[in-house]
């Protein structure tokens, strides 16, 4: 149901195509976890959540493991679509076991994959699968309401469709940003071609931007 990961072996350097993303990340989930107290000087609260979208293998699940491993935080990750189960109340008991774990660490990074399967908006045609759904995002929610954003929990999200989650997961001290991922411009691409060629045997000479070029978009 969720992979756990001490510590994973993904560093900032093995992402490519998502600088501008990696400091967003290091900005809203790295800072909070490593100096809490420049939050305290300024009398802030640093964000509970951070929401990534964006199309399906554009880094995501790479940047939020980098960033777990950055801060020596244990790394949780979560896909949404196995949280949805056919007995009442199996769901939100895993949304809170789930947490209570999280809460067991030094520091932990908990990763929600395709959130949009339990955070989609609600509505009732009085199906029970539906209403078994709404039970564990409203769990969810009732977990992110619950710890303290100065704590030693940060929570990401991960979803290609933002525009189907329920706004009252978006709301200030839930899921407080949203970090865009795109597909890789020709300095990305060129990136990730080099990243990739580090284990192989190549040429010296090889021409990694035309490569890129060469990949369409």
């Amino acid at each position: 149901m969720m992979q756990v990961e001490e510590k994973p072996d993904v560093t900032y350097s093995d992402v490519g195509g998502c600088k501008e993303q990696i400091e967003k990340l290091r900005e809203v989930v790295e800072t909070p976890l490593l100096h809490p107290e420049r939050f305290v000087n300024l009398g802030i609260e640093p964000p509970k959540g951070v929401l990534l979208f964006g199309p399906p293998g554009t880094g995501k699940t790479l940047c939020a493991r980098a960033v777990a491993n950055r801060t020596d935080a244990c790394f949780i990750r979560v896909i949404g679509s196995e949280l949805v189960q056919k007995y009442v109340g199996e769901g939100a008991r895993m949304v809170r076991e789930l947490f209570e774990m999280a809460r067991t660490k030094k520091a932990c990074l908990i990763f929600f994959d395709e959130i949009d399967a339990i955070g989609g908006a609600r509505f009732d045609d009085g199906a029970g699968g539906d209403n078994e759904v709404q039970r564990t995002m409203l769990e969810l929610i009732n977990q992110l309401d619950g710890f303290d954003p100065r704590g030693n929990i940060k929570v990401l999200m991960a979803t290609n469709r933002p525009d189907t989650l329920d706004p009252a997961l978006m709301r200030p001290g839930r899921l407080d940003r949203k970090i865009e991922f795109s597909l890789p411009d020709l300095e990305g691409r060129t990136h990730i071609f080099k990243i990739h060629a580090r284990s192989m045997s190549v040429e010296r000479d090889i021409r990694f931007e035309l490569l890129a070029r060469r990949v369409s978009k």
